[in-house]
C-alpha cells in the first residue's frame, strides 16, 4: 500500500526545522486528565508545541519512543500514572 503523501507533508511542515527545546515526562495529573494510565515522555519544541507518542492512532494510552543511531537503539519508556518522578 501506498502511503499518501499528505500525511508527510503535514509531518514535514509540524516538525522540520524545529528544536528541541525541553524534555519531560507527562505529569501524573496530566495523564489522569486524559484518561491514561502511561506517562510518556514530552518534547516541546521552539514554537511552544509538544510531541509525545501515543499507543495508537487513537490515542488511547502513552507509549514508547525510540531512538536509532549508527546501529545503536535506544528505548524512552512510559511509566504508570502514579510512578514517582525521579532517576532509576
Amino acid at each position: 500500500m501506498k502511503l499518501p503523501t499528505n500525511w508527510t507533508k503535514k509531518a514535514e511542515k509540524l516538525l522540520l526545522g524545529k528544536t528541541i527545546v525541553k524534555v519531560e515526562w507527562m505529569s501524573t495529573e496530566e495523564t489522569e486528565n486524559i484518561g491514561w494510565y502511561k506517562r510518556p515522555i514530552c518534547l516541546q519544541l521552539n514554537d511552544r508545541s509538544w510531541i509525545f507518542p501515543v499507543m495508537d492512532d487513537e490515542g488511547n494510552d502513552g507509549g514508547t519512543l525510540n531512538y536509532y543511531r549508527g546501529g545503536k537503539t535506544d528505548v524512552f519508556p512510559v511509566w504508570g500514572a502514579g510512578d514517582e518522578d525521579g532517576d532509576s
